[in-house]
């Protein structure tokens, strides 16, 4: 299991939403693969983790980094920012296709980006991923998904985005 997964949350054990791992041969199979949903492993949201990103961005809102006056504020405590949660999909959805035959992935572009709930430091999220189609580009396929961040304990997501990834074949 990888870092702040926990006992009985391992990719695929995910409550009949989906498997952990989409396994395709090849990106020109990447299209018989649409409607199928991957859950991921959970991960751990810490503090020190929104304070390196704070520091990476130079974005030091008192909602992210100020315990005491976060505690007092809106949400209760910390949260994590939503570009910090938005940049961990490379983390908790890419693992989740994975294509043969292929020689190197790149972030094509975002659509109907939604930051639906914070994500309080300290919780634990996961990526739900659901293929929903893929298309031929010039270089290889592009791959539309539509990627859910779900928050541990919470009716809400964090986010949801359909994603566009590129899927370059080897040579």
């Amino acid at each position: 299991m990888s870092a702040g997964a926990g006992p009985g949350a391992g990719a695929g054990e995910d409550g009949g939403r989906g498997g952990g791992v989409i396994v395709v041969a090849s990106p020109a199979a990447l299209a018989d693969s649409a409607g199928r949903t991957a859950t991921g492993e959970w991960f751990e949201i810490t503090q020190e983790r929104i304070d390196a990103f704070a520091d990476a961005t130079e974005d030091h809102q008192w909602i992210h980094l100020d315990a005491r006056r976060a505690a007092a504020g809106p949400f209760g405590s910390t949260i994590a920012h939503g570009y910090l949660t938005l940049s961990l999909l490379s983390h908790l959805a890419s693992p989740l296709v994975q294509v043969g035959g292929t020689s190197m992935v790149m972030n094509y572009g975002l659509d109907r980006l939604r930051f639906l709930a914070p994500v309080p430091a300290g919780s634990r999220v996961r990526a739900v991923t659901e293929i929903l189609s893929a298309e031929p580009a010039s270089t290889g396929v592009r791959l539309a998904s539509k990627v859910t961040v779900e928050i541990e304990g919470s009716e809400k997501p964090a986010l949801v985005a359909h994603t566009l990834s590129l899927y370059i074949p080897e040579a």
